[in-house]
């Protein structure tokens, strides 16, 4: 039986785990923390078929350059003199084009609904996590923006999703759980969503049954190899042998893949979240709040916001409240009857999303490793695309034909 070692634990790392299990590997996880928060935890729960546009995009980087001198803003690009940084804005800078955003869209579509389909079938099994399809709703306030949603909306339609565009009335009849103070919405009835940290249970549940080993609070510190080929792993709890390596690391993949001689572009963009508990009045259909990029989020009893994104670096650790009270401020203009307050320091969530220039998730054996299989990059997708990610990355090391076309998705 094939040893397969997948260095990163958060939810890409998990779900291929899951797949390569099924498949007769014998697998095991490393991850440098007690796997508990990050990302896969705190982030705003949707499965988005929709979201077909990467972030590198025209029209992003002049709109960056503005939200860069709003300290509340939804996107932000932390100066300072680091060579990775400058790199990665060039990088960005060349694939923010429309031939790249037409290449782009069907692939996100089609890795999208294989994941959607995927999380299906463990609802099906086992609905702990509380997967719902309500779609998510795209609300705008003012007419720019609604025509920027419509013109999205036609492109999602030409790729098959189904959308419907809605009035300000059409939005509080959809939307009953509180009021909506908003010019229209255009609601993508495809989309999904669950409550991440219940998925991130019932997916470790599903990991133990299947036997496999995982090394939290383990840092991996480097590797042998024998010729082009990954031997060992070394890590702070001892040396492991292997046959396949899948590097899931997320924000920290790049700092892994120098120890392997190959160079990777990523940055963290870090965002936040905070949840309230046991709300009955609260938005009742999953939502983007256009103007402050703000993702709302029903779970169950409860409600998660979230947004942001500064690209940033790993050691960036304090809570940004400006960035904070920009979320805030985003709800109560949406929702008045919310009346949302900061929320306090240790109630808000922050986390790392790992952001390629491309836009796109990096999902791919290696060229210069034969047995290495990158699975990273998802930026904000994550969540969304981690099922879809785990199958293809099984079919990949198994030698099968993908799920689905994985040219869009090379390092």
């Amino acid at each position: 039986m094939k040893r397969v070692s997948i260095i990163g634990g958060g939810i890409i790392g998990l779900c291929s785990a899951y797949y390569l299990a099924k498949e007769g590997y014998e697998v095991t996880i490393f991850d440098q923390s007690a796997m508990d928060d990050g990302c896969s935890y705190g982030n705003a729960g949707m499965i988005v078929p929709s979201h077909i546009i990467p972030l590198a995009q025209p029209g992003m980087i002049a709109q960056g350059m503005k939200w860069m001198f709003d300290s509340q803003s939804p996107f932000y690009v932390k100066p300072r003199l680091d060579a990775d940084l400058i790199k990665w804005g060039l990088q960005f800078y060349k694939h923010a084009n429309e031939k790249h955003v037409e290449k782009a869209m069907p692939a996100l579509r089609d890795l999208s609904l294989l994941s959607k389909e995927l999380y299906q079938d463990f609802a099906k099994k086992n609905n702990s996590f509380f997967y719902e399809e309500k779609g998510l709703l795209m609300l705008y306030k003012t007419e720019k923006v609604g025509h920027e949603m419509f013109l999205e909306g036609r492109e999602a339609e030409k790729l098959g999703l189904k959308v419907d565009y809605l009035s300000a009335e059409a939005v509080a009849k959809l939307e009953s759980g509180t009021k909506t103070e908003v010019l229209g919405g255009v609601h993508y009835t495809g989309d999904a969503h669950l409550y991440p940290q219940k998925f991130m249970k019932f997916i470790k549940e599903e990991l133990a049954q299947l036997k496999v080993e995982i090394h939290s609070g383990t840092t991996v510190q480097d590797f042998v190899f024998d010729h082009n080929k990954i031997t060992k792993i070394i890590t702070s709890k001892g040396i492991f042998a292997t046959d396949e390596v899948v590097l899931a690391a997320g924000s920290w993949s790049p700092s892994l893949a120098k120890k392997l001689g190959i160079s990777v572009s990523i940055l963290p963009g870090k965002g936040y979240s905070f949840t309230l508990k046991d709300k009955s009045h609260k938005p009742s259909i999953p939502s983007i709040l256009c103007e402050g990029k703000v993702a709302v989020t029903p779970m169950n009893n409860d409600i998660r916001f979230g947004g942001t994104m500064e690209i940033t670096h790993t050691g960036d650790t304090k809570i940004n409240k400006n960035r904070l009270q920009g979320i805030v401020n985003s709800i109560n203009e949406f929702y008045p009857e919310m009346k949302i307050g900061m929320p306090e320091e240790q109630d808000t969530w922050f986390g790392f999303r790992p952001c390629t220039p491309s836009g796109m998730p990096i999902i791919t054996r290696s060229k210069k490793v034969v047995n290495l299989t990158f699975a990273t990059g998802h930026a904000m997708m994550g969540l969304s695309l981690a099922p879809a990610t785990g199958k293809v990355i099984t079919e990949l090391i198994s030698g099968k034909t993908t799920s689905v076309d994985t040219k869009m998705f090379q390092l």
